[in-house]
C-alpha cells in the first residue's frame, strides 16, 4: 500500500530540512542563503508586498498561503504574475514589461500558470505553465516553459556519489567501469577527469590508496541536507516532463526531455550544453559543451566536456571522455578516454578500457565476456583502437596502440602487442594473421589526418589534461621498440624451423635474436620466404602468422629516428643555439628508456606516476585538486620528458648517442628525416589516390568530373595540401640548420629504406 501523508496546506513549502539535521541556531534557509551568497545574489534586497500589489496579484488569480512570505525586489511588477500558486518563502527579482526570445520561442517576462514552492527567482525571467516548481534558485533572463515537475529534495546530490546525513552506504552511486562485476567501480563526482577514473579503477590491491580516493571525493562536497537546485543565467528549459535534483549551468538549453534526475549539467556562455527530445538521464555528471539528443538514455555515467550522445544511444555505468560521440548504440561498464567515435545502431561495447582516438564500427560486438562462470571479463585497448565491421571479440583481450581488426568473428582471447597493425581472422586457413605497420604501408592518409583532426577538434575550454594525439609518441615508441625484439625472435625461430628441428636444439634466446636481426638487416626476399609465426597472441593453438615483417622492422626503426629529430627541431626553434657543439651540450646528460602510462589520454612517465601514488600515501597529495595539479605539472614537463625518452630510444635502436655524436652523424639524421617526411607525405597522397583510381569506386559516376563534384577533387583536398606545405617547411627548416651549422654530408651515409 502506498503511504500517502496528510499535512496542513499552510505548511507546504516549509520544513525542507528535517529538524534533526538542522544545526543549532540555524533555520531551514541557511544553506539556501549560503548558495545565494556564493553566486553574488546576496546583493539583491527584497521587501514585502504592498497592499496594492497583493490586490493586483489576487485580481490576477494568484494565491498564497502567506503573502508575507512572498518577497520581491523594488522593480517588481505584479501585473506580470498571473494564475500562480505560491507556497513557502518565495523571493522574486526584477520583472519588467519585456518578452524574451530564444530559437523562435517568445514569451513575456513574468510568472504564469505555475505552482511555485520555496524558490528564489532572478531578474526578468519567464516561468510559464510549470506544474510544480520547488526549491530552486533561478538566475536572470531564464526561460522555463511547459514543465511537469522541476523540484529538488533535501538530500539532493546532483549526480555526485556522496552520501548525505543519515543515508546508508547502500544509497551511494557508483560507476562500475571496466568490469561488470563492480570490482573496478569508482565514485562519480563533478569535475572528474578521465585520468581520475583511470587511477581509481586501477591498483585495486592497494587498499590504502583506494581509501584515499574515497576521502578525496567526500571532501569535495558538503554532506549537509538542504541544498537547493540551481538554474544558471540565460538557461532555456521547455516542454520537459520531470527534472529532479538537477543543477543546470548558465546558457544550457533543455527541450523535450522525458526525465532528468540526480544530475549536474555543466554549461557556460562559451561551452553551452544541450539536451533534446525524449532523453532520459539519471545519476550522472554532464560536462561543459555536451549535446544529448533524440531519445538518448544514460544511467550512472559521466560525460566529459564537449561529448555527444544521440540517436537513441545508451550509456550505462560508464565514463565517456572529452570530444567523444556515441550514437545509436549501447555502451556499458566502460572507461573511454577522449576522442572516441561510435556511430552505429548495432555496435556494442562492454567492460572495456578504451584509451582514446578510437572508432567502433557497425556490428562490432565487444562484450562477449561470459567465457567464465561470472561476468568478470575485461578488454584493454591502446590509443587508436579500430575494430572493423562486424568484429566480435572475446574478453579478456588486449591491444597495442592503433590496432585495426578486419571484419570477423574472433573465436579466442587476443593479446596483440604490436602497434599500427592489421589483425585478421583467416577462416579458410584457420589462422590469425597480423600485419605490422599496416597503417604506414596502406593507410597513411587516415592515420595522419586523424592525428590532425583530434587536435583541431579539441573544443575543451579548460584543457586540464594535456592530451596526446600524435601517432608517434612515447607509448607507441615503446611498443615499436618491443616489437623490434619480437620481429627478431620470431624471424630467428622461423629460419631455424626452416632449417630443421636439429638447428633449434640448444639455441639460446640471445642466439635466436642474433639470427633474426641478421636476417632482418639483410635482403627482404630472404625474410619473405619464411613462414614467420608468433606465439602468445591468441588463446588458441592454431597458427598466428606475421606478414611484411621486413618492411615493418625497417619502418619502425626509421620512424623512431624521425620522431627523435622532430622533437630536436622543436627544441631548436624554441631555444635557438649558435652552433652544433652548443646544442649538443644542452642535451640531457642522462636519458633512459622509461615506461609510460596513458592516464586519461595524457602520457605520463611510470616513475612520475609511482611518485604520485607515494605522495598520496604519505599525505603530500590530499585532494583531487592536487592530483589535477600533478597532471598540469606533468603536462608542463612533457616536451622535455619526451625528448629525453626519444634520445634514449635512438641510442637503444640505432646505437647513436647524440651527446657524443659528431656533426656528420647528426647531419645524416636530419637528411634522413627529410626523406622520411617526404615519404610520409607521398604515402598520404597515394593512400587517398587509391580511392579515386579504383574503377569500382568510379563506376557509380558518369565520369571523373561528376565524381570530383560529388566527393571533391583530389587536387582540392585541403589536408593533403596542408601536409605538402608542412613537408616543404620542414625541409627548409632542416636544410637551414645544416647550412647554419655548416654540416656537410657523411660519405658513408646509409641509403633510405622507406
Amino acid at each position: 500500500m502506498n503511504e500517502i501523508r496528510k499535512s496542513p496546506v499552510d505548511s507546504l513549502g516549509y520544513h525542507f530540512i528535517e529538524p534533526g539535521y538542522l544545526p543549532k541556531g540555524k533555520d531551514e534557509y541557511y544553506l539556501r542563503n549560503l548558495q545565494r551568497a556564493r553566486h553574488n545574489d546576496q546583493n539583491v534586497s527584497y521587501r514585502q508586498l504592498t497592499a496594492y500589489e497583493i490586490e493586483v496579484l489576487v485580481h490576477n488569480r494568484n494565491t498564497s498561503a502567506n503573502w508575507n512570505h512572498l518577497l520581491v525586489s523594488d522593480a517588481f511588477a505584479p501585473e506580470l504574475v498571473q494564475n500562480c500558486k505560491f507556497f513557502g518563502l518565495v523571493r522574486i527579482g526584477k520583472l519588467e514589461p519585456y518578452y524574451l526570445e530564444f530559437h523562435n520561442l517568445r514569451r513575456p517576462v513574468g510568472l504564469y500558470n505555475s505552482t511555485i514552492i520555496s524558490c528564489d527567482l532572478g531578474d526578468n525571467l519567464v516561468v510559464d505553465n510549470v506544474n510544480y516548481l520547488s526549491h530552486y534558485i533561478i538566475g536572470n533572463d531564464v526561460m522555463i516553459v511547459n514543465i511537469n515537475e522541476l523540484a529538488t529534495t533535501d538530500n539532493a546530490k546532483f549526480g555526485n556519489g556522496i552520501l548525505k546525513q543519515g543515508e546508508p552506504e547502500s544509497r551511494r552511486i557508483y560507476l562500475e567501469i571496466c568490469n561488470e562485476n563492480g570490482g573496478r567501480r569508482v565514485i562519480p563526482f563533478d569535475g572528474m577527469l578521465a585520468g581520475d577514473a583511470w587511477l581509481w579503477s586501477r591498483f585495486r590491491d592497494d587498499a590504502p590508496l583506494q581509501e584515499k580516493f574515497l576521502t578525496f571525493t567526500e571532501k569535495k562536497f558538503d554532506n549537509r541536507r538542504g541544498y537547493y537546485g540551481r538554474i544558471g543565467d540565460r538557461a532555456v528549459i521547455k516542454n520537459c516532463k520531470i527534472i529532479k535534483d538537477t543543477l543546470i549551468g548558465s546558457d544550457a538549453y533543455l527541450k523535450g526531455a522525458n526525465k532528468l534526475k540526480n544530475l549536474t549539467i555543466n554549461s557556460s556562455p562559451d561551452a553551452k550544453s544541450q539536451i533534446g527530445e525524449g532523453c532520459e538521464l539519471v545519476n550522472g555528471i554532464i560536462g561543459y559543451g555536451c549535446r544529448i539528443f533524440y531519445g538518448a538514455k544514460a544511467v550512472r555515467f559521466v560525460m566529459a566536456s564537449h561529448s555527444q550522445l544521440k540517436y537513441g544511444a545508451r550509456l550505462i555505468n560508464s565514463y565517456l571522455g572529452d570530444n567523444s560521440t556515441i550514437s545509436c548504440c549501447e555502451v556499458l561498464n566502460s572507461l573511454i578516454f577522449p576522442a572516441h567515435e561510435q556511430h552505429h545502431n548495432n555496435s556494442f561495447l562492454c567492460a572495456a578500457l578504451i584509451m582514446g582516438q578510437s572508432n567502433i564500427a557497425a556490428g562490432a560486438t565487444i562484450g562477449s565476456n561470459h567465457n567464465s562462470r561470472s561476468p568478470d571479463g575485461e578488454m584493454l585497448a591502446g590509443r587508436g583502437f579500430w575494430p572493423g565491421l562486424c568484429v566480435s571479440l572475446k574478453h579478456n583481450s588486449r591491444f597495442a596502440c592503433f590496432t585495426i581488426l578486419a571484419k570477423g568473428d574472433y573465436p579466442s582471447e587476443l593479446n596483440i602487442p604490436i602497434p599500427f597493425c592489421l589483425v585478421s581472422n583467416d577462416v579458410s586457413k584457420d589462422e590469425l594473421v597480423v600485419m605490422p605497420a599496416y597503417w604506414f604501408l596502406h593507410n597513411m592518409y587516415a592515420l595522419a589526418r586523424n592525428a590532425w583532426k583530434y587536435r583541431d577538434r579539441d573544443k575543451r575550454t579548460d584543457k586540464n589534461q594535456l592530451l596526446e594525439t600524435d601517432f608517434l609518441a612515447p607509448d607507441t615508441l615503446n611498443e615499436m621498440i618491443a616489437s623490434l625484439t619480437l620481429f627478431e625472435r620470431f624471424t630467428g625461430k622461423a629460419w631455424l624451423l626452416q632449417q630443421g628441428e636439429k638447428k633449434q636444439l640448444g639455441k639460446s634466446e640471445v642466439e635466436i635474436l642474433a639470427i633474426g636481426k641478421k636476417l632482418l638487416q639483410g635482403p627482404q626476399a630472404s625474410v619473405d620466404a619464411l613462414e614467420i609465426l608468433a606465439d602468445g597472441f591468441e588463446n588458441d593453438p592454431r597458427k598466428t602468422r606475421l606478414t611484411k615483417v621486413h618492411q615493418a622492422y625497417h619502418l619502425f626503426r626509421e620512424l623512431i629516428a624521425y620522431y627523435t629529430v622532430t622533437l630536436l627541431k622543436t627544441e631548436l626553434y624554441t631555444r635557438p643555439r649558435k652552433s652544433y657543439e652548443e646544442f649538443r651540450e644542452t642535451l640531457p646528460a642522462r636519458s633512459s628508456l622509461t615506461a609510460w602510462r596513458n592516464i586519461g589520454g595524457q602520457l605520463i612517465r611510470e616513475t612520475a606516476l609511482q611518485k604520485l601514488i607515494l605522495h598520496i600515501h604519505n599525505g603530500k597529495v590530499r585532494s583531487w585538486d592536487s592530483v589535477h595539479q600533478f597532471y598540469s605539472v606533468q603536462g608542463g614537463q612533457y616536451t622535455a620528458d619526451k625528448l629525453s625518452h626519444a634520445l634514449a630510444a635512438l641510442r637503444e635502436v640505432h646505437g647513436i648517442n647524440l651527446k657524443k655524436a659528431g656533426k656528420a652523424q647528426f647531419g645524416d639524421l636530419l637528411r634522413k628525416s627529410i626523406r622520411t617526411r617526404e615519404w610520409m607525405v607521398e604515402s598520404i597522397y597515394k593512400s587517398r589516390e587509391k580511392d579515386y583510381r579504383n574503377p569500382f569506386r568510379q563506376m557509380t559516376y558518369t565520369g571523373l568530373k561528376e565524381m570530383d563534384t560529388v566527393v571533391g577533387a583530389l587536387r582540392d583536398n585541403s589536408f593533403i595540401r596542408q601536409e605538402k606545405e608542412a613537408c616543404k617547411s620542414y625541409k627548409q627548416e632542416m636544410e637551414g640548420i645544416l647550412r647554419k651549422w655548416k654540416i656537410g654530408r657523411n660519405p658513408e651515409e646509409a641509403t633510405h629504406q622507406g
